[in-house]
This record gives C-alpha cells, sequence and structure tokens, in this order.
C-alpha cells in the first residue's frame, strides 16, 4: 500500500500549498511504478529493518524499525532556518540569499539540480539485483537502508523543482523517472551512473568512491546563495554519510579478509576470497569514473556558477577567509605537443578541480586504514590511488593515456598494460563467482570479514531483513 500523501514527514508545509500538492499527487505514482519496475528486485514484499527520517530534529531524522520498501515514509526535509542567512561567496558576496529562484539563474540553478536529481535513482537501478547476492543479512539490510535514502534523495530534489520551477520542473521531474541507467536510449546524464554494479566488490567501490563524490557536490551545494536549495542538500549530507560508512567499511572488511588469509600462508582466489591486485584494479576504474564527475579542470561553468553564488567551495564558509577569489590564480598541469606543461588559469575556473583535491585527500585517509590493516597482518602490499590524470574521460586528460603514476605515454603502451590496471574480463568473472547469496542471520560469505558491530546496537546477527 502507498502511503499517502499526507503522511509523507515534511517540515516544508506540504498541506498548505495546494497548486504544489497535486503536483505531487500526480508524481507519486510514477515514482512508486518506478520503484516496483527498477528498484531493489525480489524484496519488496519483504520486512527491513530501516532508518526513517521523520524530522529533521536529532530525535527524529533517524528511528528504526521494520518496514517494507514500497511502503517506506520518503520525507521531504530542509535544515531549519537559521536567522537572515547572507551569500557567502562570489560577486553577489553579503547580500541576502534567495528564498525564490532569480530570474537570471534559473536556467542555471535548474541544471544543477536536475544533474544531481539524476544521480539518485539512477544508483537505485544501477544496484537493482545485487539483494539477490548479498554476502549477508547485514549487507542486504545495509543496500536496501542506501536505496530508499537514494529514493528520499530523489524526492528531496522533486520537491524543488515543483516548488521553484513551475511547468519546466515537473517536466523534469518526469524525465527523472523516465531515464534508465545504461540505457542506449535514455541513459542517464553522467557517465558513472551508467556503469553496471553486478558483484558487491562493485559496489563497495562505487559507495565508497562514487558517493564520495556525492558528498563533495551537496557540501559545495550547501552553500548556494539559493537558500532552499542549501538547506535541502545539508540535510541529504546527514544520511549521504551512512552511504560513505557503506563503501568504505565494506572494502575494508574485503580487504581484511584477504589480508588474513594471505597471513595464514593461503592463496585468496584459492580460498575463494578477492586477491589484492584484483581489489587494485577496481579501486582504479572507480576511482578514475569518480573523478570524471567533477567535470573538467578549466570550467566556466564553474567560475559562473561561483560568481553567480549558486556553488561554493567545500566548506566555504569554514575553510576560508577570502570570498571573492577574483585575482587568484592556480596552476595546472596540462598537455600541450605531446607532452605536460604546467598552465596558470583563474582560481574560479579551476574550482572543479579545487573540490577534486578535497575529494582526493578524502580518499587518501581511506586507504592508509585500509594499508594500515595489511601491514597488521604482515602482508607486503600497499593499495593505491592512481594520478588523478589516469584513465580520465572528462576534462584536460581526457583523450590521453597516462600510466598510474601519471606519466604520459602512448595509447599502445596503455592499450598493452591495460590489464595490469583495469579490471579484465577474468576478474569480473572472477568476482562474479564468489557472488552467492548468505541470507542465515549471523553467517557471512567467505570473501568478506564480519563488521565489527550491528545496526542500532543490535548485534550482527540479528535478523535485518525478515525472509
Amino acid at each position: 500500500m502507498a502511503q499517502s500523501l499526507e503522511s509523507i514527514p515534511n517540515n516544508v508545509d506540504l498541506s498548505g500549498d495546494r497548486r504544489l500538492q497535486r503536483a505531487l499527487e500526480q508524481w507519486q505514482p510514477n515514482f512508486l511504478s518506478w520503484w516496483r519496475e527498477v528498484g531493489p528486485e525480489g524484496f519488496l514484499a519483504h520486512q527491513v529493518y530501516l532508518r526513517t527520517a521523520v524530522s529533521v530534529e536529532p530525535d527524529g531524522w533517524a528511528t528504526f524499525d521494520y518496514v517494507r520498501m514500497p511502503e517506506y515514509r520518503w520525507g521531504i526535509f530542509l535544515a531549519p532556518k537559521s536567522g537572515e542567512r547572507k551569500i557567502g561567496f562570489g560577486d553577489n558576496f553579503g547580500e541576502p540569499a534567495w528564498d525564490d529562484v532569480p530570474g537570471e539563474h534559473r536556467n542555471a540553478l535548474r541544471r544543477i539540480i536536475v544533474t544531481q536529481a539524476d544521480t539518485e535513482p539512477a544508483s537505485v537501478e544501477q544496484q537493482r539485483l545485487l539483494g539477490t547476492v548479498a554476502p549477508s543479512m547485514y549487507d542486504l539490510r545495509n543496500l536496501f537502508q542506501v536505496n530508499v535514502e537514494e529514493g528520499r534523495h530523489l524526492w528531496a530534489m522533486v520537491y524543488l523543482l515543483h516548488r521553484h520551477f513551475g511547468r519546466d520542473g515537473r517536466e523534469e521531474a518526469e524525465e527523472l523517472l523516465a531515464r534508465r541507467s545504461g540505457s542506449s536510449d535514455k541513459p542517464r546524464i553522467l557517465n558513472a551512473f551508467n556503469e553496471p554494479i553486478d558483484d558487491w566488490l562493485s559496489f563497495f567501490m562505487f559507495a565508497m568512491f562514487t558517493d564520495r563524490d556525492g558528498k563533495y557536490q551537496l557540501s559545495a551545494l550547501a552553500e548556494s546563495g539559493f537558500d532552499p536549495l542549501a538547506r535541502t542538500t545539508r540535510f541529504m549530507l546527514t544520511e549521504e554519510a551512512h552511504h560513505l560508512f557503506v563503501g568504505e567499511m565494506g572494502v575494508d572488511r574485503v580487504v581484511q579478509r584477504t589480508a588474513e588469509l594471505m597471513a595464514a600462508g593461503k592463496d585468496p582466489r584459492k580460498e575463494g576470497a578477492v586477491p589484492l591486485d584484483v581489489i587494485q584494479r577496481y579501486l582504479n576504474q572507480w576511482f578514475t569514473l569518480s573523478l570524471d564527475l567533477f567535470g573538467g579542470e578549466v570550467s566556466s561553468n564553474a567560475a559562473d556558477f561561483f560568481a553567480a553564488g549558486l556553488k561554493g567551495r567545500y566548506q566555504e564558509r569554514k575553510k576560508y577567509t577570502e570570498h571573492l577569489i577574483k585575482e587568484d590564480v592556480f596552476t595546472l598541469p596540462v598537455v600541450e605537443d605531446g607532452r605536460l606543461i604546467e598552465r596558470v588559469v583563474p582560481m574560479r575556473n579551476a574550482l572543479n578541480e579545487v573540490l577534486r583535491g578535497e575529494y582526493v585527500r578524502d580518499c587518501e585517509r581511506a586507504l592508509e586504514r585500509w594499508n594500515k590493516y595489511i601491514a597488521e597482518e604482515g602482508v607486503d602490499y600497499r593499495l593505491s590511488l592512481p594520478s588523478t590524470r589516469f584513465h580520465r574521460h572528462v576534462g584536460e586528460y581526457a583523450g590521453h593515456f597516462f600510466d598510474t603514476d601519471g606519466d604520459l605515454i602512448s595509447e599502445e603502451e596503455f592499450e598493452r598494460r591495460r590489464a595490469e590496471w583495469l579490471p579484465t574480463a577474468e576478474d569480473r568473472e572472477y568476482v562474479r563467482s564468489l557472488m552467492h547469496p548468505v541470507t542465515e542471520p549471523g553467517k557471512i560469505a567467505n570473501w568478506i570479514a564480519p563488521p565489527a558491530t550491528g545496526i542500532k546496537g543490535k548485534p550482527f546477527e540479528f535478523e535485518y531483513v525478515r525472509l
């Protein structure tokens, strides 16, 4: 049974805006049809122990109980208003933040919101078959938690489209349900969200690297001078943290299991675990796909969005004291005449690269954690991030070929060494061969270590999904 519109938790006074209510009432059944068609396959009738946001208060944004996913209460929340907020950067610095869309920025804001919104249903579509091969009931529940929250994030963005963009917004909201991940006819907007995710190592890498891009994009939008967008993304970040935890700790547990077997003198492949070199190749793929999501290193759009006050830097108000950056410059390695040279560009044009740098440092922190565990097991191996120039399809390095150290090489050498750096068909086939469902509470697949703790104080052995 679908939730009625009145039952949708919200702090945006849905019942007080009849036009908005009618628009969402028309969109809601289409959303539920989309969920049943391409949402998690095979588990729509099962009770899942899920976290639901019912308010933005500390005691309300994370309530836990069993719920069937089609009956999940997808709420619409904005972080509370705090006084008269000012635009914190760009040419409109210090002016009052906008509660409504400024006409001159309407198209840019719509594009920003639609691009972010499109990633939310895309990831649900990418992950729809993973439940049938989950390594444990704990992991199965975490997958579904990520899925329903991506659905809630879609609702959050659709609310902004319906509330602030009229007919254009309603049409964009319908298109969000019409595109499909991986479709040849109507693919998702960003390439990483058209990649297949048909094994759990890919899912953990996606949640670690691609969802982490989402953290930095949402954080930049949380600085926006368009106050409803800033407040929406600030609340989304509270939920996004769990998705990053699922990814980072998922990879951590795969690495742990492999390192434990190697420390015992066993061959991970013979034991049905994932060899570290395979983990490294999957890491290379998902890290570089996610780097592309930040856009080109030199971008007039990034400059325009900053100048207008639409999209700031990561933690703009907290980390920076100078918020105009009209005169600042950024030095960037680029390819010219077949070699790398340094180019100086205006800082505003390099803001995609500034945000990407914050992201890379965050990823490096996670790798230190994984490598610490490998070292503690006495295994002589280190996972590493490839150069941000490696395997890029967007920006200054697209169309050129680099090794994982960032050195310029020929296309022939890249293709000769591709199997050294990126997952091969054999790698994928082997990882898929490990994907057998483990659904008994307290049991787990052989290729991954159990978590250190369960969910919300529950033990690992808890029945997180009632099968």
